[in-house]
This record gives structure tokens, sequence and C-alpha cells, in this order.
């Protein structure tokens, strides 16, 4: 763990996740500030940083929030930018975060995602709130990370003010080679990670615990896994928990 004082505002970054250190709410009714929360996904290879700290899934109950009751209160819709280096098929891109969207929406009664469209003006931005909700490709400075997720809400309130406002999701296309990994496990599998990645933008947090290795919120992946496409029993659990 490692703190950061960044712009007068004391950061926190803790198992990857780089979040601020808000004030204490007031009341029952206050939601407190506005806040982002930014998730790191690491190649399986590449340790987390020493400073990362724990981060486990909580012994066998195998999933996380971002923090309790914060989730979509309205579905909002989102954008995807297809543009990418390698020449990736912009279906393969749409129909993998549709097929990613329906994972996760499928197992609640609430509908969590908006409708999705595709818009190559839109970018992950940096992350900084402007109104909507992305995915895009472009390289990631840092050694070992396939993507950054950025989401913004309203996390250190009562638990029932609390809500999801916007998410933005970066998949590095420098670093990494990207596709079906079904059709070549020598590739980072497009539906694998936008799957996990959704995952965060629905209000779920990343596992470090080997024991939750079969999650697909477990925190690390590498080329040629599949198995995050599709949930698992303690991702589902979660899931349900925090939209029931």
């Amino acid at each position: 763990m490692r703190k950061i004082l960044a712009a007068g505002i004391l950061m926190l970054v803790v198992a990857g996740i780089v979040f601020a250190l808000p004030p204490q709410a007031n009341s029952a009714n206050d939601k407190g500030p506005l806040e982002k929360i930014t998730f790191i996904h690491y190649k399986k290879s590449f340790a987390k940083p020493p400073w990362a700290g724990g981060g486990s899934g909580g012994g066998t109950k195998c999933y996380t929030f971002l923090a309790s009751g914060a989730k979509w209160k309205t579905p909002e819709p989102y954008y995807v930018n297809p543009s990418n280096s390698q020449g990736i098929a912009q279906s393969l891109i749409v129909d993998s975060t549709t097929a990613g969207v329906s994972e996760w929406d499928s197992e609640v009664s609430a509908t969590v995602f908006g409708s999705g469209s595709v818009d190559s003006n839109v970018s992950y931005n940096n992350g900084d709130l402007d109104g909507n909700n992305t995915l895009s490709f472009d390289g990631i400075s840092e050694d070992g990370v396939i993507g950054v997720t950025t989401v913004w809400g309203y996390f250190s309130g009562p638990p029932q003010t609390r809500e999801l406002i916007e998410w933005d999701m970066l998949l590095d296309d420098v670093d990494f080679l990207w596709g079906d990994a079904t059709a070549d496990a020598n590739k980072m599998d497009v539906q694998n990670i936008i799957t996990h990645e959704l995952g965060h933008s629905a209000g779920m947090g990343d596992l470090y615990d080997s024991l939750c290795g079969e999650e697909t919120m477990y925190g690390y992946s590498s080329e040629g896994e599949t198995k995050k496409r599709d949930l698992n029993t303690g991702d589902i659990a979660g899931i349900q928990k925090l939209y029931k």
C-alpha cells in the first residue's frame, strides 16, 4: 500500500487499485464526494507491485465490490471505439462486448448496462469524467498491464446512497496481441478480458486469492485464457448480492 498526494487530494493505491480517500459522509442522505477508482489488470506473469498489498476475495466468498451498495441505479448507454493498431475486426470487439454485457446482465433481475453503440470518436480520456461510458484501445506505459478500467461514483456515503456514474475501459494493443484465443492461444482473448473489465464497470472488485482463481474477477490473466468469458459461482453470488 502507498499513499500519493496529488493536486491536494490524498490518493491510496492498494491491490492494483487507485482511489481518492474521501471525507466522511455527514448524514444518511449524504452521498459524499464524487470519486474515481481505477483498476489495473496485470498479466499473470507480472506480480502485483510490492506496495499493492492484499486484495484477497475474503476467504472462499470469492467476490468483492468497489464499495458495498455502489451500483447503477439506472442503466446507461456505452460506446465502443473499435479502432486499434492490430487490425482486430470490429465485429469481434463489438460481439465480445455484447457477450460480456449479457453475461453479467443475465444473472440479475435488474439491467446493469444500457445499450451499446460504436463511436470511433470516444477514448479513455485519461479516465477523466466526461459523461460517456467507453471502451477503447491504446498503449499503456506500465509493463505487464493488459487493461485499466476507471469507474466514477459515490462510494463513501451510506450504502443506500452509493451509486455508479461512469466507466471507461482501456485495453493495451501495443504490448499485447489480441484476438479469439480459441483460434490462436498466443493471443489475449478479447471477450475474456472485456468480460472481466465489465465486472468493474458493474461494481465488482478484483480478487487475488488463489482459491478464487477460476472466477471472472480474478485479477490476473494471460494469453490463451478464455475462462473469464463465463461467470463462476463467486461472480454470480456477488453480482446477485449487489443488484438484489
